[in-house]
């Protein structure tokens, strides 16, 4: 229990008493500085950790279907667990919760539900039968002093990367709800309007000296702890001052101005960290293609040059065999040897060229050209050294 907690010794406490009157910490901050703050994420979706200063806590978000409140049937519900582990503090005990871990997530919830940071109605799958329930767990794993803002922080984290699976309604009354695999539709995430941030101010003295961020001994020594929550927009979601001394209405003006401050700068860090870890994820996603694949798209055009050489010898060969039967359309003997080359290129397929080898001999008579056509085509598709043997020998 926290009144089981470390006490220090009076030295102790008068030695941080002084220091504070003199505008010190123990740990060399300034009075409204805050700890380095570390955001970390798991590898699910929904998972944080917060680690300011020595303080580190854990945060959890699970949903499942369940009936909704008779009079909200409309909007899904939200609820923060705590749970704190001898393992943070040996003033901690296991089993039920203390009035601490009770403390703790009434602050929280308060912050988060009562300012409608969650738009619950987007949690709503079928009015009055079906909505989402929302289950944030804070683990404290170790206590170095202000829980309130490290949790606070810790479930605005784990809320901003949680993704709830997608479901559709369907079946024969419209009332049927299908919950679909991650892999087969792609997760939803939560629509938050604004990030509340919890900042606990602690008060020394009579109440005239006061600190943000307290650590271990600084709890142990202070006279009393308020915690105010706001958004980046200066809007005041909750207030809660929990015993010890009173303070006067300008303080807390004063710090309430300090907090928006606070506010903007940690939401601005949770806002980075997130982005990022969704960039992460998405670039996870992709599938990007390997360099090898560069090498395979050339090898169908090789491919392509082959099956075309294939098919040019195909149709000389074929023109070659039907040498015979090709006597409508004969072709002219050029005497240089570049038309010679052409020849075999005159097919049936091309008939504007065989139009212009025509015309090369109208010159003949038409038997001439009917007695020459078909010697004509079988010496063009030979090779060059036996048209020359045979030309030799008509001479």
């Amino acid at each position: 229990m926290m009144d089981q907690r470390w006490r220090p010794t009076v030295n102790e406490r008068e030695f941080i008493e002084q220091a504070l009157q003199s505008d010190l910490r123990v740990d060399g901050r300034r009075p409204f500085d805050f700890r380095k703050l570390t955001i970390s994420f798991g590898r699910e979706d929904g998972s944080a950790e917060v680690l300011l200063g020595e303080t580190c806590v854990m945060g959890y978000v699970t949903a499942q279907l369940v009936q909704p409140y008779k009079d909200r049937p409309n909007e899904g519900t939200l609820a923060i667990f705590t749970e704190f582990s001898p393992m943070a503090d040996p003033a901690f005990e296991p089993g039920r919760p203390g009035e601490a871990a009770i403390e703790l997530g009434r602050v929280i919830d308060r912050g988060l539900r009562e300012s409608r940071a969650v738009d619950m109605e987007s949690l709503c799958v079928v009015a009055g039968k079906h909505v989402w329930s929302l289950r944030v767990d804070l683990h404290i794993l170790d206590n170095g002093g202000n829980l309130i803002d490290a949790a606070n922080i810790a479930a605005l984290a784990a809320l901003s990367t949680f993704r709830r699976p997608e479901c559709t309604v369907g079946g024969d009354d419209g009332q049927q709800v299908t919950v679909h695999d991650p892999e087969v539709m792609d997760p939803l995430p939560l629509t938050i309007h604004h990030l509340p941030i919890a900042v606990t101010f602690a008060y020394f003295g009579d109440g005239n000296i006061m600190v943000i961020d307290p650590t271990y001994k600084e709890e142990a020594v202070m006279g009393g702890r308020m915690t105010a929550t706001i958004n980046s927009n200066g809007d005041v979601c909750a207030i809660q001052k929990a015993g010890g001394e009173g303070v006067m209405s300008s303080v807390i003006m004063q710090c309430l101005r300090i907090a928006s401050v606070k506010a903007a700068d940690i939401t601005s860090k949770i806002t980075t960290k997130v982005d990022q870890y969704t960039t992460e994820k998405a670039l996870q996603k992709v599938k990007r293609t390997p360099a090898s694949v560069a090498k395979e798209v050339n090898v169908p055009d090789v491919t392509m040059k082959e099956s075309t050489h294939g098919a040019l010898e195909n149709q000389t060969s074929k023109a070659l065999n039907d040498g015979q039967q090709i006597s409508e359309d004969p072709p002219a003997v050029a005497n240089d040897e570049k038309h010679e080359d052409a020849e075999p290129m005159l097919t049936e397929s091309n008939p504007e060229v065989k139009i212009v080898s025509n015309s090369g001999s109208a010159g003949e008579s038409d038997e001439v050209k009917e007695s020459r056509s078909a010697e004509s085509l079988i010496d063009a598709v030979k090779p060059k050294h036996k048209r020359k043997k045979k030309q030799h020998g008509k001479s």
